[in-house]
């Protein structure tokens, strides 16, 4: 195998999530001819240094790779800052790249997609990424992979010839995304993703993929994405630094290889698969609203009637339960 694209891995302060990253990683048989780079930021406070300095001392018995390079940051850089460099450097130095970041496990057959892909593609300038992520939505209509407007950073990769687009400036990105596109903009409504790049602006957020979309976006660009998951998060637990809690994304990867013809493949967006993955982001909006208000509800009869009447309440139900 020759001519593969480098791996790039940033990490941080999740020493268990990192480890079932690589040992993932390492199932793949093209692992043991990949260049494998790893971006370990400093920490940014003290309650994070046992973390980090778990994480480094793992990563630096990492085998089973063609190359491993490991490079430490002796200042906090904050994870956009770390990512934007660290891909910078090496996708200008090799031509392609596939980035992970820790929370990201990957199938034993994610490496073959990725690499094929990114050669298949490499002259087809409408494609702008590859990922090996895939949504939790089920149709047999659904082609193996397919063209998706928009773009998922829970593993990805790029050739340094798009990747030189880049630029986290979300004045630009305000301008350039007029009022009328940012409905689709939005996944055609089921998200928020443009109050991210005004987030950004207002400094409340600090982030990078929402403009890696965004070049994408204006550029009328499409990501690959199969339709069986080649990679998951498994960060969703609470210890990611932007991502919340939840179980929607803990399915199981398929580990069986999937044979694509990419010659299949229109290079046009899909409408089935926009239109199944919107209608999954509604259903998760669906219930968020549910859960914030039954913790409203909740919040009000501790203010009305305090603690110990929930514990009361609480109480009878479990005693009402046990007796049926």
């Amino acid at each position: 195998m020759e001519n593969l694209a480098p791996i790039v891995l940033f990490v941080y302060n999740r020493p268990r999530h990192t480890e079932k990253v690589i040992e993932a990683l390492k199932k793949n048989k093209e692992a043991t001819y990949s260049d494998l780079f790893v971006f370990s930021d400093a920490p940014k406070n003290e309650e994070v240094e046992e973390n980090v300095e778990q994480v480094r001392n793992y990563i630096k018995t990492i085998s089973g790779f063609k190359t491993i390079t490991i490079k430490k940051h002796t200042e906090n850089q904050g994870l956009a800052k770390s990512i934007i460099d660290g891909v910078t450097e090496v996708v200008n130095k090799y031509g392609k790249i596939i980035v992970l970041e820790d929370d990201i496990e990957t199938s034993p057959y994610f490496l073959k997609f990725m690499n094929n892909a990114l050669d298949f593609f490499l002259e087809e300038k409408q494609v702008w990424s590859i990922t090996g992520f895939s949504y939790p939505i089920k149709s047999r209509k659904l082609p193996l992979a397919f063209c998706f407007f928009a773009m998922s950073c829970w593993s990805w990769g790029t050739w340094v010839d798009r990747w030189k687009y880049y630029e986290k400036n979300p004045d630009k990105y305000i301008l350039q995304i007029s009022p009328k596109h940012v409905n689709r903009f939005d996944y055609y409504g089921s998200t928020e993703m443009f109050s991210q790049i005004t987030a950004n602006k207002e400094g409340k957020f600090n982030t990078w993929a929402i403009f890696w979309y965004a070049v994408q976006y204006i550029n009328s660009g499409f990501q690959i994405m199969p339709s069986k998951p080649l990679a998951k998060n498994i960060g969703m637990d609470g210890t990611g630094i932007h991502c919340g809690t939840t179980t929607v994304y803990d399915y199981k990867l398929h580990n069986d290889e999937v044979k694509i013809d990419f010659n299949k493949i229109p290079i046009k967006e899909n409408k089935l698969a926009t239109k199944l993955i919107c209608s999954f982001f509604r259903e998760q909006k669906k219930g968020s609203i549910i859960r914030r208000t039954k913790n409203c509800v909740k919040q009000m009869i501790r203010s009305v009637f305090g603690e110990k009447f929930i514990s009361m309440m609480k109480a009878i139900i479990m005693r009402e339960k046990n007796n049926q």
